[in-house]
């Protein structure tokens, strides 16, 4: 489904991604891991054409994306949750998910998708009319993978579930996250959170330096004594 090929890009003299190649099948879950500053966002900002490359490509579904605008892309079928959940704080709930389809006309469609984002995060319906910056961490997650899901990709990039979660909490998440890729939607999870990556996803790339230096089933790579030592701590 997507297939990222030896792709470079940085910003202005900054390289940040060097010869990084990577792929997410068709109804797959796969996991990007590194350390914070590894380029895991810069990747994700290049696949979205928020970042436009130095050198390389981004194929989805066998199309070229090089030079397609963010909106182009996200109306391909590419979504992005990013790090931070960047919500409107002052907007509700409901109108911080609604915004995730504002490129969509189907308006039978859209509600519909809605009471699915409801039915999968029951917490947001109880919060549906409060506004988004005075939610928990946790919610206000769960608000931001909504809005992401609003717009009916076909591929979800999600960037740093964890970060700041209660271990609770991110069970709550991951159990979503699973129920969402049964629906059909393909998943990238990038992480700094090692297990909770090989928990949820099947493949696995560890970046490094803005190199991609492992990669394998999660399995593997759970067990692999390079990536135990660096990110489990063992």
């Amino acid at each position: 489904m997507l297939e990222v090929r030896h792709l470079s890009a940085g910003y202005g003299d900054v390289q940040i991604l060097r010869d990084v190649s990577l792929s997410v099948q068709a109804d797959e879950i796969a996991t990007l891991i590194g350390s914070n500053g590894a380029g895991k966002s810069t990747l994700l900002n290049a696949v979205c054409g928020i970042l436009q490359p130095q050198g390389g490509s981004v194929l989805f579904e066998g199309e070229d994306l090089s030079g397609r605008s963010p909106e182009e892309i996200v109306a391909r079928g590419i979504t992005q949750v990013p790090e931070g959940r960047r919500l409107f704080p002052l907007m509700t709930v409901r109108e911080n998910l609604l915004v995730g389809a504002y490129r969509r006309k189907d308006a039978r469609g859209i509600a519909d998708d809605l009471q699915r984002v409801l039915a999968l995060f029951p917490r947001l319906r109880e919060r549906a009319a409060q506004r988004a910056g005075t939610l928990s961490g946790g919610e206000q997650q769960m608000c931001a993978i909504g809005r992401g899901l609003m717009a009916r990709p076909r591929l979800l990039l999600l960037d740093e579930l964890s970060l700041g979660l209660a271990p609770i909490v991110l069970d709550v998440l991951a159990d979503a996250i699973r129920e969402v890729h049964r629906t059909g939607t393909s998943i990238l999870l990038v992480e700094q959170d090692v297990a909770v990556a090989c928990d949820i996803a099947q493949t696995g790339y560890v970046l490094e330096n803005g190199r991609v230096a492992l990669s394998g089933p999660t399995a593997q790579l759970r067990v692999d004594p390079h990536v135990a030592r660096a990110y489990l701590g063992i």
